[in-house]
C-alpha cells in the first residue's frame, strides 16, 4: 500500500482536482475530472488502462512537488534577522515539552522557586515585536500543552502574560487535540506564508538553528497545519491548564 501525503487542491469547496505524493517513490498522484471523450482523441501515448483527468494550471504550480532542499542556518543572526523582514506575519507552532534556553534565565529561577516573575518588557525580542507590530505586522502563536503540563509549559503560560502585552496573540491547545488534527511534531515558523522555518533542537533541547523551507507544497502544508491549529487553539488567558 502506498504512503500518499495530501499537498493540496485548488478547490474552494474541498475536493478536486487535488495533488498527493508517495512518500516513499516521490512519484504525483493527480487527481480530477475526467477529459471528455470526445477530446481524448487528441492525447498521444495514452496507454491501455490509462485515464486523463482535467487540472487546472495554477493547481500544479502551487501544489506540485519540486526538487527544492531546504536550507540550513544558524540560530543566531541569520535566523533572527527573519523576524524584522517580514511583511505580514510571523506564526509559530511550539510542540515541545521543554526548552533548554528557558532554564537558563534568572526569570526561570523565580518561577521555579515559586515566586513573582519581574518579566523584562524591554529587551530585544519585546522592542522589535513592538516595532513591527506598531507597522500592523502579526506576531501569533499556538502552544501545545499536555495534560497534565510540564513546567516548561507552565512556564510559558506565565511568560504568555509578557508576550501578549507587547503585540502577540497566544494560544494554546492540548497535545491529544493537535493529534486528532494531525498537526506536525516539529516546532516552526511560518512567515508571511510563503516561508518556513523548521526549527533543529540538539538531544538536550538546545536550538541550533533552523531549516528554511520555500517549495510552495511543503510550505502550503505548514499553512494548512497553521489554519487547523489556528481555528481550534484557544486564546492563553481561557485556556484552563492542568497542573496535576
Amino acid at each position: 500500500m502506498r504512503r500518499l501525503r495530501f499537498n493540496g487542491t485548488g478547490s474552494g469547496g474541498g475536493g478536486c482536482p487535488a495533488v498527493h505524493e508517495d512518500l516513499d517513490t516521490g512519484e504525483v498522484i493527480v487527481q480530477g475530472p475526467p477529459l471528455a471523450p470526445e477530446d481524448l482523441g487528441q492525447l498521444q501515448h495514452l496507454g491501455e488502462g490509462e485515464i486523463a483527468v482535467v487540472v487546472p494550471r495554477n493547481t500544479l504550480a502551487d501544489f506540485g512537488p519540486r526538487d527544492e532542499t531546504p536550507r540550513l542556518i544558524n540560530a543566531d543572526d541569520e535566523f533572527g534577522r527573519l523576524f524584522s523582514t517580514f511583511e505580514h506575519t510571523a506564526w509559530r507552532l511550539e510542540t515541545r515539552r521543554r526548552y533548554a534556553s528557558d532554564e537558563e534565565t534568572p526569570e526561570w529561577d523565580q518561577f521555579a522557586r515559586g515566586q513573582r516573575i519581574d518579566w523584562d518588557y524591554d529587551d530585544d525580542w519585546c522592542h522589535n515585536v513592538r516595532a513591527q507590530t506598531g507597522q500592523g505586522k502579526r506576531f501569533e502563536r499556538v502552544r501545545l500543552v499536555d495534560d497534565p503540563a510540564t513546567p516548561g509549559q507552565l512556564y510559558l503560560r506565565s511568560n504568555a502574560a509578557r508576550n501578549v502585552a507587547v503585540g502577540e496573540d497566544i494560544r494554546n491547545l492540548y497535545r491529544a487535540q493537535a493529534k486528532q488534527l494531525h498537526l506536525p511534531d516539529e516546532d516552526f515558523w511560518l512567515f508571511d506564508s510563503r516561508l518556513a522555518a523548521r526549527l533543529i533542537f540538539d538531544e538536550h533541547d538546545n536550538l541550533t538553528g533552523a531549516e528554511l523551507i520555500t517549495e510552495p507544497a511543503a510550505v502550503n502544508r505548514y499553512c494548512q497545519a497553521r489554519d487547523a491549529a489556528w481555528h481550534y487553539a484557544v486564546p492563553y488567558g481561557k485556556f484552563e491548564i492542568n497542573r496535576t
